[in-house]
């Protein structure tokens, strides 16, 4: 039974996705606002469009009147400022249609993407399928805003708690979608509705699935830690059972978790040739409690916090693309992770002065499918039906006291209008500054280490880094999650890449120095911080300069230290003047998503256009706070 959502937060929710559908779909050129002088206040000439995108910062100036003409007399006015990287910001309360919406409808986000379906050049089929993933997106966004808390009660929650109130992807409109999913599906494993999922175990025989460990850990000694032995127990006896009289035996399986919803909709019936001769077969309910993180397919375990996190694959389509685990990733995720974990080891700046943690994708399983692997131009959902990845959990590189939290988080206001990084900032003691200081001492320096010293470029959006604050709340450290899918490299055979193992050489994806900087320029300084800097003036009284700045001295700081490295410091290009802009609302809107495609969304990310950088004329951080000394490794 799913609870009823009231009538206002449903109504917050869509005010909510309103405002973001226009800023968005502006700031990508989606739609195309236009000065308003009807209006009276239109911007005036140093505040328009095409001057505002020749800064990096947002000009100060009064917000300025805008429209969006969609055509057949339809008109959508507003009223918002320019800001950095010339994304838009609406003043809250003035987005208006014209005409009036018919008494009794809504003038929402669901009336202006039907209103604008002729400029996005929408059939019907993708604008029916657009306004189904808005509903559930609302629709899981409205319970957000009925479980919201004040800042304060925020602040007090532990990482899995906390995931349950995040606001989903910054950038994107749709991105609660979780299609494929019921209602009572999204009430019970969606992450906002903080729920507990028992997995399923199934046991594959070995010439359908592989597992692959680092080092050191093989499958028995994985379930030695991830079970109990009278689980372990009851699990064999299962399969012993199955295989009493048959050809196989049991030594010749090996076990995984499942999804219980992904076992309903796609073990069961997808794999039934298999279950029926006996290569699979079901080994019954474990009973450990787990919470699914932002990710969905991604969850903790709450009865045993040091035990991993396990990774599985669901048969729903969320933000750009099916939540499957491709089975050559998969089974390249422990090379992955050893290798970065070997980096870290080797280098006495990862190791010693930094706590920069690649949380290491440990072991997995990896299942194929033979009938649609015969169809090699099936949608690529078909050939990422069956796996697993554990993960270590955040839990194992925290101190006493310590606390992680998503950088995500960082975006949060609470029900009481405070952000949480106000309160962790009065929480800590430090200026404003200071803690925003610590905070990017904290996040830049081993992704820039790993960027310019090996090529490396991890994925580490909002959902992706993890910021571990200390017990009086000051940033300390990150940890990075998601590897084999998700790091990058350079072309060609480097030294840096002498140890790599070829399991995940032949994984990993290449990309130019220019392109692979898109790990800090549309990740973390458009995808994340182009929403932090404003949140920061207005919540902690830091102008948007004076944050960009202290971004640019802690880069600074950097290229000081490593001097070495000046020639790829220019070939990266984090301090040009202009970069190309990162489009995932075009990508997820029109760039086929909506297909059943044969390939996997793995190239880069569609671009539109270029942004001014703020780091390329970012005057210096006034009297910059001083890294503290590292503490002693425990």
């Amino acid at each position: 039974m799913t609870a009823p959502i009231s009538r206002g937060a449903w109504a917050e929710a869509g005010r909510r996705l309103l405002a973001k559908a226009v800023e968005e779909f502006a700031y990508e050129e989606l739609l195309v606002p236009e000065p308003d002088p009807g209006s009276g206040s239109a911007p005036d000439s140093g505040s328009g469009a095409g001057s505002d995108r020749g800064s990096g910062h947002g000009s100060g100036r009064a917000p300025g009147a805008w429209r969006l003409d969609l055509g057949e007399g339809v008109r959508w006015t507003f009223r918002a400022s320019r800001g950095t990287f010339g994304t838009w910001r609406l003043v809250p309360g003035t987005l208006r249609r014209s005409p009036e919406p018919a008494p009794g409808e809504e003038a929402g986000p669901e009336r202006l993407l039907l209103d604008a379906r002729r400029v996005l050049g929408w059939d019907g089929p993708t604008t029916a399928e657009v306004l189904r993933e808005l509903t559930a997106t609302r629709l899981a966004q409205a319970g957000t805003i009925a479980r919201d808390l004040p800042a304060a009660a925020l602040a007090d929650l532990d990482h899995l708690e906390l995931e349950a109130h995040q606001d989903g992807h910054p950038c994107m409109l749709l991105n609660k979608g979780r299609l494929g999913f019921s209602a009572s599906d999204a009430a019970a494993y969606a992450p906002e509705s903080a729920g507990e999922v028992r997995l399923r175990w199934a046991a594959v025989h070995r010439d359908l699935a592989a597992y692959a460990g680092m080092p050191g850990l093989d499958a028995a000694a994985l379930l030695a830690e991830e079970l109990d032995g009278a689980v372990r127990g009851r699990f064999a006896a299962a399969l012993g059972d199955a295989c009493a009289g048959g050809p196989r035996a049991p030594e010749e399986y090996v076990w995984l978790p499942v999804h219980p919803f992904h076992w309903d909709e796609a073990v069961v019936p997808l794999f039934a040739p298999y279950l029926a001769d006996g290569r699979i077969v079901s080994l019954g309910e474990g009973p450990d409690r787990y919470r699914p993180l932002q990710s969905v397919r991604t969850l903790a375990n709450l009865d045993r916090p040091d035990r991993r996190n396990v990774k599985v694959p669901l048969l729903i389509r969320n933000t750009l693309v099916w939540r499957g685990l491709s089975t050559a990733p998969t089974t390249a995720a422990p090379d992955v992770s050893a290798w970065l974990h070997a980096v870290r080891d080797a280098d006495p700046y990862l190791r010693d002065e930094l706590r920069f943690h690649p949380l290491g994708e440990v072991a997995s399983v990896a299942v194929h499918h033979p009938l649609y692997e015969s169809v090699h131009d099936a949608p690529y959902r078909y050939h990422e039906l069956l796996g697993a990845v554990w993960r270590e959990p955040v839990t194992g590189v925290l101190r006493p006291g310590e606390r992680a939290r998503t950088m995500a988080a960082l975006l949060k206001t609470g029900s009481d209008g405070r952000a949480l990084a106000a309160e962790l900032v009065a929480r800590s003691g430090l200026a404003p500054r200071a803690w925003l200081a610590r905070f990017l001492a904290a996040l830049l320096p081993g992704l820039l280490h790993y960027l310019y010293r090996y090529g490396v470029a991890y994925c580490p959006h909002g959902e992706n880094t993890v910021v571990l604050f200390g017990a009086d709340e000051v940033p300390v450290g990150v940890a990075l999650k998601d590897f084999a899918e998700d790091v990058n490299l350079l072309p060609g055979r480097r030294p840096e890449y002498a140890g790599l193992p070829e399991r995940a050489d032949a994984v990993l994806l290449r990309w130019p120095a220019h392109e692979l900087a898109h790990s800090l320029l549309s990740a973390v300084f458009a995808g994340h911080f182009r929403f932090f800097a404003p949140l920061v003036e207005e919540h902690l009284g830091v102008p948007e300069r004076e944050f960009w700045a202290l971004v640019r001295t802690e880069i600074d700081r950097y290229h000081a230290r490593f001097p070495e490295l000046a020639d790829r410091f220019e070939e990266f290009g984090l301090l040009a003047p202009v970069f190309d802009r990162v489009a995932l609302n075009r990508e997820q809107l029109l760039g086929g998503a909506f297909h059943d495609r044969a390939e996997r969304d793995e190239g880069f990310d569609v671009v539109h256009g270029t942004v001014p950088n703020p780091l390329a004329d970012a005057a210096p951080a006034p009297a910059p706070a001083a890294r503290p000394a590292p503490e002693e490794p425990s």
